[in-house]
């Protein structure tokens, strides 16, 4: 007896509903009543009834048939449910709910929230972008300099992170000026360095490089001159 009853819970089935639904419905102007109305809507559809009557749904929930039917009306006004007319092989035609568009304002209030979400996370990347300059110059940016940074974030979509990869190596390379590090960026952007990975590479290649061209003219001009060291930013 306890295995057929549990066979029969089984035979029940379960309902397959987005996270998301749970997490959003109220950014959707749903209430905690028209979302209970809705998972009983997608349990019926999913057992093959596509269309039940506010009776039917009133027999599962609390609410009586005048309720359940107020609240149907109510979701096809917010454009969350809609109402489809469709014809048997017989010929026959029938109606049926679509709830199409309530998983479309799902997914663009997902992707909204994703995008929000993005957004204070860039926000705070290039709050943290000042704050690096700030510390490294040991004062307070100029007007001038906000500006140039502005630029550098909003006109040239310059990454924060490959903005601060260059000044650390303008600190690395003793000339920590916002001209030297405009620089590196230009020839960053010109080389295609988009990564943090790809700067440190490039960093490595120019003072290797540096280096021998800093060997080779030490083998060549008399140590009474002065060496003048090759600069690639200022080529």
């Amino acid at each position: 007896m306890i295995k057929t009853n549990l066979i029969d819970w089984l035979k029940e089935g379960n309902i397959t509903i987005p996270s998301a639904l749970l997490t959003h419905y109220k950014d959707m102007g749903l209430n905690e009543e028209e979302l209970a109305l809705i998972l009983h809507v997608i349990s019926f559809i999913e057992k093959g009834n596509e269309f039940p009557t506010p009776s039917e749904l009133s027999s599962r929930m609390t609410y009586s048939v005048s309720d359940c039917s107020e609240m149907l009306h109510r979701l096809i006004q917010k454009g969350l449910i809609d109402i489809k007319e469709e014809y048997s092989e017989m010929g026959i035609r029938f109606e049926k709910y679509s709830l199409n568009p309530l998983w479309e304002k799902l997914v663009d209030q997902f992707l909204l929230r994703k995008k929000q979400a993005e957004k204070i996370i860039v926000q705070k990347e290039e709050k943290d972008v000042y704050t690096c300059f700030e510390q490294e110059f040991g004062r307070a940016l100029s007007p001038f300099e906000c500006e140039t940074l502005a630029m550098w974030l909003d006109d040239d979509h310059h990454d924060p992170v490959i903005i601060k990869a260059a000044l650390k190596e303008a600190v690395i390379s003793g000339k920590l000026n916002f001209r030297y590090i405009d620089r590196i960026l230009f020839e960053w952007k010109k080389n295609g360095i988009k990564t943090i990975e790809q700067a440190k590479s490039h960093g490595r290649k120019f003072r290797q490089y540096q280096s021998q061209q800093r060997t080779k003219t030490e083998a060549t001009i008399p140590q009474t001159k002065p060496i003048s060291f090759y600069n690639w930013l200022e080529q």
